[in-house]
């Protein structure tokens, strides 16, 4: 699970990489900790999607519940502050805003473990090659986006991933194509550059072709904010000044419904002795009892429920 083992700065220069290729993943920071976890503060390791660890945060105890938490920050796209231990611990005294996660581990250590999400910054795929493509782009870079520019001989829909923005700006030299090969690859938003119609017959020479309704309706067409008479170079404003409103009422996210589904993660279990999370692998002592296989955090919680199985699972079954 944790293939590589990286240190302090280390991490940031593997989180900066990651960011720059486009991939969202969660930074795990150590700031506080109770001996004797192994975990130590300012401690990092970054977390991926798909639960992938680079660096160290804490040990067998830790670490499937860092995970975890981090691959649902991920998803909700807000960064926690968590608290690993037992309530007793912390004399029942939490600061409001904690998540308090009870984990049982022999050492009776305890961690804080503040885990922020990394998300990507918008990608815009831009169409074409005019003057307006080139300012377009520009102005992307400017506002930090990651920006492609492509021509359109060159386009097809592996240019493009589920939360990329693509503006068809084509213009005449081959709109049709464009457009079809950006509706294939479902990205979070598609506009074309055309009057509306332009748009039109485009839209309909695709439906003619036998695309589908639904992928022709995400199509936004005539694209941009309407400024009146503009020259080209002042039409890449008006498509970039839609795009940054788009951005801040939250209408640019991928469409669940078509984005390809995220790499399998790491399959995880329940110790039936402390009702830690461990990774349900050969690393987690698996012991098979009645035909079910049971994983341990430990080899003390392994040796405890080889001796009476009975009274752990009867103690799961209540809760």
């Amino acid at each position: 699970m944790n293939e590589h083992r990286i240190d302090g700065w280390q991490v940031l220069d593997q989180a900066r990489e990651l960011a720059e290729r486009g991939e969202e993943f969660a930074l795990a920071t150590v700031v506080w900790r109770q001996g004797p976890s192994s975990g130590q503060p300012g401690a990092r390791a970054i977390i991926t999607a798909t639960g992938q660890v680079h660096g160290w945060i804490g040990g067998a105890c830790a670490e499937p519940v860092v995970i975890r938490e981090a691959r649902q920050a991920i998803l909700d796209r807000e960064p926690r502050l968590l608290l690993l231990g037992t309530p007793e611990q912390f004399g029942g005294s939490v600061p409001a805003g904690m998540t308090v996660i009870p984990i049982s581990c022999q050492s009776e250590g305890a961690l804080q473990v503040y885990v922020e999400p990394v998300l990507t910054s918008l990608h815009l795929v831009i169409v074409g090659r005019s003057p307006m493509a080139h300012t377009l782009s520009e102005l992307g870079a400017v506002l930090g986006w990651r920006t492609d520019l492509v021509a359109s001989a060159d386009f097809s829909a592996a240019d493009v991933d589920p939360r990329a923005v693509v503006v068809v700006a084509t213009q005449g030299h081959g709109d049709e194509e464009a457009v079809e090969q950006a509706v294939a690859a479902a990205p979070a938003y598609i506009g074309l550059v055309a009057s509306k119609a332009r748009g039109e017959a485009v839209l309909g020479y695709l439906a003619d072709r036998g695309v589908s309704k639904e992928l022709l309706d995400r199509v936004r067409v005539p694209v941009g904010l309407d400024l009146g008479h503009t020259s080209h170079r002042e039409i890449a404003v008006a498509v970039l000044a839609e795009l940054v409103q788009l951005r801040a009422a939250g209408a640019l996210a991928p469409d669940r419904s078509v984005e390809p589904a995220a790499a399998a993660a790491p399959a995880q279990a329940i110790d039936p002795v402390c009702a830690m999370t461990v990774a349900a692998d050969r690393t987690s002592r698996p012991y098979e009892h009645e035909g079910t296989t049971y994983y341990f955090c430990s080899a003390g919680c392994r040796s405890a429920f080889e001796k009476d199985p009975a009274a752990y699972l009867s103690k799961e079954a209540r809760c």
